[in-house]
Order: C-alpha cells, then sequence, then structure tokens
C-alpha cells in the first residue's frame, strides 16, 4: 500500500512539474529571452553598452551598431513585445548588462494589440520605468516616441495621447531624455513618408533608420 502512496505522489508531482515547464515554455516570448541567454553565454556581455530595449522596430534594426561609429550596442529587443512584457521580463532584458545607458522603443503593440487607454499604455510605461530606476538608478534613460505607421493609423489618436504623457512624464525625472522622430518621418507637406517603410507600412527600410539615426545620435552617452 505504501508503494502505490510513494509511487502515486511521484506520477503526481511529475504532472506538477511537467505542467510548470509547459506554462513556462508557452509564457510569450519565452524562447526569444532564451535565445538573448544563449547570446550571451556564447559571445560575452560587453562592458557598459547602450542597451537597447523594446519591439520590432528595434529587433528589426540588426545593423543597429552600424549607425553609431564608436558606441557598444546590445539590442535586446523583440518583435511583437509591448510594455507589458517588458515589465514581465524586467530582470532578464537588464540585469545581465550593466548598461550605461538605456533606450526604449515600445508602446505601438500596446496600443494597435490590447485596445487600451492612453493612461494605460502610459501606466506600463511608468511602471517599467520605476523598474528600471529601482535597478539603475542613475542610468541614463531615453524613449524613441512611438511612429506613426501608416498600417495603424487608426491608432494614430492614441499614439499622440501616449507619446504626450511620456514626454512630460520624462520633464519630470532626472537623467531622461525623450526623442521625437515624428518630424524627420514626415514629408515636406507634413505628412508621413510611406516610402521609408517596407511593404505591411509597418516596418521601415534601412532609409528610416538613417532618419533615426540622425536624431537619436545626439542623445546616445
Amino acid at each position: 500500500m505504501r508503494l502505490y502512496r510513494h509511487l502515486f505522489k511521484l506520477f503526481f508531482f511529475g504532472l506538477i512539474l511537467n505542467s510548470l515547464l509547459f506554462f513556462a515554455q508557452e509564457k510569450p516570448y519565452w524562447k526569444e529571452i532564451q535565445e538573448f541567454k544563449k547570446i550571451d553565454q556564447t559571445n560575452g556581455i560587453p562592458k557598459k553598452p547602450i542597451l537597447l530595449v523594446g519591439s520590432s522596430s528595434f529587433t528589426k534594426w540588426t545593423d543597429v551598431s552600424n549607425y553609431f561609429p564608436g558606441k557598444t550596442i546590445v539590442n535586446r529587443a523583440f518583435g511583437g513585445s509591448r510594455l507589458l512584457d517588458l515589465n514581465n521580463y524586467t530582470d532578464e532584458l537588464l540585469d545581465p548588462y550593466k548598461p550605461k545607458q538605456i533606450i526604449i522603443y515600445c508602446g505601438e503593440n500596446d496600443v494597435a494589440m490590447d485596445n487600451p487607454t492612453a493612461a494605460e499604455v502610459f501606466e506600463r510605461f511608468k511602471t517599467f520605468f520605476g523598474k528600471i530606476r529601482a535597478k539603475y538608478p542613475k542610468v541614463p534613460v531615453a524613449y524613441v516616441s512611438i511612429k506613426y505607421s501608416p498600417s495603424r493609423e487608426k491608432f494614430w489618436p492614441i499614439v499622440t495621447q501616449v507619446n504626450t504623457m511620456i514626454e512630460s512624464y520624462l520633464k519630470t525625472q532626472k537623467r531622461t531624455d525623450y526623442i521625437d522622430i515624428t518630424k524627420v518621418m514626415n514629408d515636406a507637406d507634413g505628412k508621413v513618408r510611406t516610402d521609408i517603410f517596407l511593404g505591411d507600412m509597418l516596418h521601415m527600410k534601412p532609409e528610416g533608420y538613417q532618419l533615426w539615426a540622425k536624431v537619436m545620435a545626439p542623445y546616445l552617452k
């Protein structure tokens, strides 16, 4: 009888362990985070890099270091991510790198995917910023404004609200910058240039990143 109970306990705990492993692996972007860990183990972590975090507009900037010669940049953005996801993986994204500066591009997917209010997106940003400050009180933090992607034009009003709220908030915080990439992406008539976007009208061509680099360069430490 004791043997059966023992076997049952082992079976029961095995089910629990398998369930935990399954849900851990199914957690959104778990695989991407594990890939970052593998890269760090293979290549090592440079000393005091500029750390990029956020969503696909940074993820797809795979040659970002070429745009900023002399700067040591670690790109840990993952496509599709929201500020919610950055909050879920704060430790994994921030702890290993001991950065000299953190640059964020995130919030566009929050607006487009979750149907939140501007205030809700802003609160997600404040939460992430608070977590950064808890770990790195003196590290400069810069936020790149949410771009006006043509494929997401219906969200532009809330994008404007979120950008305005984040910009105003960062003005009240020390060692922060708000990097506005809005004007540089517009044509002479003040309309968003579609020629700098890929066919999905969401992600950018190299020409778009060249414009971003010009605006961002003065802010990089």
